[in-house]
């Protein structure tokens, strides 16, 4: 793939910006079908059956179990760990009609034509090549089934006060993620890759996550407080060059501002699509 700054990749990476480090996972679990999937609420009919690709920690996978009741909804994700993380919740919740594997986004582990809809949240930004996941998921859709996809769109995210330390953030978030073979800006073009990968009746639509109040600022800056220091976000941007160990502690150091100021905002534009088989 070649990166807005010109460089070039031989092989994409196809790998996960932010890994799976604890605050990862705490940043997930605030989400829910009504603050990550509203879009698809209206196609949520009791007895359903929902395959969840990417389904991290499973918050919403079980909110969608809940919601298809009595249907079924498989959750599937490339990590051990995660789907082991994602089946005690589960188990926890009482959410007796979900349950999870490890899977290949590329390579789903179901028959033709298996499931009236399939779910996809934050997970194309992620992948090199977003069309083949995408002709994948059609495949295991039955005939008037629906993919229903949501994510960030990094170019349209606004940050208020001006924090210099935020700014070199978001710069080495990006070049991180294209170093990583993603798009991070990946909400405008799930129309284009939905139409690419087969589909002819595709419904697209907008919503922003907001952060601001200073609830909101604690969770989501200091999540990233400690993951751009800890995660494998810091890992990756070490090893990508694109920023040294003294870079990560400014940021962390501006995200800690950041929350502190009663006057942060943080606004996350994401693009969505009902993609109809």
């Amino acid at each position: 793939m070649t990166h807005p700054t010109g460089s070039s990749e031989s092989a994409p990476r196809d790998e996960y910006t932010h890994g799976h480090h604890e605050s990862v996972l705490r940043s997930h679990t605030w989400r829910t079908v009504a603050n990550s999937a509203a879009y698809l609420i209206p196609e949520l009919h009791a007895g359903g059956i929902l395959l969840d690709v990417g389904c991290g920690p499973g918050t919403i996978t079980v909110d969608l179990a809940r919601r298809l009741a009595p249907g079924r909804v498989v959750g599937i994700d490339a990590s051990t760990d995660i789907v082991e993380h994602a089946t005690g919740l589960a188990a926890d919740e009482g959410a007796h009609n979900v349950s999870f594997q490890v899977g290949d986004v590329y390579a789903l582990d179901f028959a033709d034509a298996s499931f009236d809809i399939v779910h996809a949240h934050q997970v194309l930004q992620h992948l090199a090549d977003p069309v083949a996941a995408m002709t994948e998921m059609r495949r295991v859709l039955r005939p008037g089934g629906v993919l229903a996809a949501r994510d960030v769109d990094y170019g349209g995210v606004i940050m208020a006060p001006h924090i210099d330390g935020l700014a070199d953030w978001m710069r080495v978030y990006r070049e991180v993620h294209y170093w990583n073979g993603g798009d991070p800006d990946a909400g405008r073009s799930l129309k284009t890759w939905a139409r690419r990968a087969g589909f002819t009746d595709v419904t697209s639509s907008a919503s922003i996550w907001c952060f601001a109040s200073d609830a909101e600022r604690e969770w989501w800056g200091g999540s990233w407080a400690v993951r751009v220091t800890e995660s494998a976000f810091a890992a990756h941007a070490i090893e990508s060059g694109v920023a040294d160990l003294a870079d990560l502690k400014r940021m962390a150091a501006a995200w800690h501002e950041w929350v502190r100021d009663p006057n942060g905002w943080f606004g996350m534009p994401h693009g969505e699509i009902l993609a109809r088989a």
